[in-house]
């Protein structure tokens, strides 16, 4: 009884003194960092939610993949780790079977729980793309510095899966003072949207300013739109002097990923700088690009800012530009605009700093294979006290409960794993036809823009459907079915 109760406490006494370990002596503080600089920023700090901390293992950790640098090439290696796993336990599982009849019934229930456990990979992919979890918002302690996006979009981009108030209350719950809406090809919207906030149709902080993303030789943010005009078809110089006409400014966004033009061809068709900094999910620069594009705006007086390139999915926030405007909340919409325009055309980076959300040392996508290991140790190391007490808490619930039920053999048949897995598959087919059916309503109110709603409502339904069907039928055999005890564990 002794060496029983010894086993009982083992493993959960083990997890909560590695996490105690790793946080306190390879603890990594969350800090905002100067792109330009990478010194760390003490006028600006992180809030951490509560909601978050009080369910820390369960929304901390996928907040902190959402955060990765590669997160669309790494979260397939997550699934990777975890197929190792399932068929690890299974090979050494079966090894300690000693009948032939048992070991056939466990290697066929594994064999069953495959699909339902890729599935439910899915559904975490599904949860950090697409809904919105309490991640940290940034806190400014600065006299005057104003926190502002100058690349975002909304449902009437191609690619957008955000209503224009969507994005504004995202940005006002980032701790944004103003933002541009920078749609692809498009800004007739995005005026209709200011000119609402402009008569009061809704608060006025943060402040909305129309912009559109061109599509050229590469992405060209043209920033202070007051007009509407056409782009489409029209030549990089023709578009940047309509831009020019208006007193707009223009920015080349994530520079190597369009037609590969040089930094020259920008500088000479007389754009205001580049963005040195991109946070959507592929569009990470590597240190060589970096290091170009920095080197070529000092050498050349051309103005950096950072591209948050925010879509709607991937909702974390970890970057900011931060622009020096003493007396803004004292100022109209028109010469808030008008301020902001002015640091960028006028090029001057003393008031524009780019920052950063920074949680873990940088690292490069040559060896992503290693990544969900390296990702989950740096995760435990940026961990406060609270959080640490938040696993401690959950880990130990969760040990009481499996105690509570192993000893009961009865109880233990009907909460097995087995059982579970397959309706945990059920609720997650379930949620991911609710949510296909929300992005298949919002397609008849958005016609000939998106295309992301059909895109991804098919993609729920055929996915969500046919793990629905899956693990019902897995539910019924092993629940419903007269043989049920038959493949419950043993």
């Amino acid at each position: 009884m002794k060496n029983f109760k010894f086993k009982k406490y083992y493993l959960p006494a083990v997890l909560v003194s590695l996490i105690i370990i790793i946080s306190l002596f390879f603890h990594y503080s969350i800090h905002i960092t100067d792109a330009i600089t990478l010194n760390e920023l003490p006028d600006f700090g992180i809030r951490i939610s509560n909601w978050r901390i009080l369910f820390e293992p369960f929304i901390g950790v996928l907040l902190f993949f959402n955060r990765a640098l590669y997160a669309l090439n790494e979260f397939p290696m997550v699934l990777i780790w975890i197929l190792a796993f399932f068929v690890f336990y299974t090979i050494i599982r079966s090894v300690n079977i000693k009948k032939k009849q048992s070991k056939k019934r466990f290697l066929i229930r594994q064999l069953v729980n495959l699909p339902i456990v890729i599935g439910l990979w899915f559904l975490v992919f599904i949860l950090l793309i697409f809904i919105p979890l309490p991640n940290n918002t940034i806190v400014n302690n600065s006299p005057s510095a104003i926190l502002v996006t100058t690349h975002s979009h909304t449902e009437y981009s191609h690619d957008g899966l955000i209503s224009q108030e969507g994005l504004w209350k995202w940005h006002k719950r980032n701790g944004f003072d103003a933002f541009f809406i920078t749609d692809h090809n498009n800004h007739d919207k995005t005026l209709d949207f200011v000119n609402a906030q402009r008569n009061h149709e809704f608060p006025s902080e943060p402040l909305v300013m129309c912009g559109e993303e061109f599509s050229g030789s590469n992405h060209l943010s043209l920033l202070g739109l007051k007009r509407k005009f056409r782009t489409g078809g029209y030549a990089d110089s023709t578009v940047i002097d309509s831009v020019r006409a208006g007193n707009g400014a223009v920015i080349v966004n994530h520079w190597f990923d369009g037609e590969h033009m040089s930094l020259e061809y920008y500088k000479n068709l007389g754009v205001d700088g580049f963005e040195i900094a991109n946070t959507a999910t592929d569009r990470s620069y590597n240190r060589e690009v970096y290091r170009r594009i920095k080197a070529f705006c000092e050498t050349n007086h051309l103005i950096m800012n950072g591209g948050l390139d925010f879509h709607g999915y991937g909702n974390v926030c970890s970057l900011w530009n931060a622009f020096e405007i003493p007396g803004w909340h004292d100022l109209d919409p028109a010469s808030k605009e008008e301020a902001i325009l002015n640091v960028i055309k006028t090029r001057d980076q003393s008031r524009l700093r780019v920052l950063l959300y920074q949680d873990r040392p940088y690292y490069s996508g040559e060896y992503l294979f290693w990544s969900p290991v390296f990702t989950v140790f740096n995760y435990f190391r940026t961990l406060n006290f609270y959080q640490v007490i938040s696993w401690t808490f959950w880990i130990l619930l969760f040990s009481l409960i499996k105690f509570k039920i192993s000893r009961s053999e009865e109880f233990r048949k009907r909460v097995s794993i087995n059982r579970v897995l397959p309706v945990l598959g059920v609720l997650s087919a379930v949620f991911m036809l609710v949510l296909g059916i929300h992005y298949s309503l919002r397609i008849k109110d958005i016609p000939d823009f998106t295309e992301m709603y059909a895109e991804y409502s098919q993609l729920l339904f055929y996915i969500g459907g046919a793990f629905l069907l899956y693990s019902g039928i897995v539910v019924f055999f092993r629940i419903f079915s007269k043989k049920a005890e038959m493949v419950s564990t043993k």
